[in-house]
């Protein structure tokens, strides 16, 4: 069959499934709405434990990044996400997810040359472009002040 681009993007725009952006939109708000109460539920508890605020929050984010790299490792959190969406993007646990998965697709490789080697191929960057934003803006700033 010899086809066009422009007759092949309306063959493929005519088998695409249509997307339901509006129940997208509400399970994204909704899901990762429920992921940042559950993260101020528990700075709540370890704040009733007895920390401070700046220690409860450094708690909560070590929680929620263990939590979201076990949730990953069962194969819950991809669940979770096929059904939130982009809800599930939610920075702290979003992050966790997105260096445990490849570590555990490649795990099969070996320790060096598969899971280490391969644990930031999507985080890498974020990490990377985060660093440099943020001196970025501290050199701003310092030049301003």
């Amino acid at each position: 069959m010899d086809m066009s681009p422009k007759e092949y993007q309306a063959y493929v725009k005519s088998k695409a499934k249509k997307s339901p952006i509006v129940k997208d939109t509400a399970l994204a708000f909704v899901i990762g709405g429920a992921i940042c109460v559950l993260g101020q539920a528990i700075q709540d508890g370890w704040t009733g434990a007895g920390l401070d605020k700046e220690a409860a929050g450094t708690a909560t984010s070590c929680t929620l990044v263990f939590l979201s790299a076990l949730l990953t490792g069962l194969n819950l959190y991809n669940k979770l996400g096929r059904f939130g969406g982009a809800g599930t993007l939610v920075p702290i646990t979003g992050f966790a997810n997105s260096v445990v998965s490849p570590a555990i697709d490649f795990k099969s490789e070996g320790f060096i040359t598969g899971m280490a080697a391969k644990m930031f191929t999507v985080a890498g960057p974020v990490i990377v472009f985060g660093t440099l934003a943020s001196v970025i803006y501290g050199v701003i700033l310092m030049l301003v002040g």
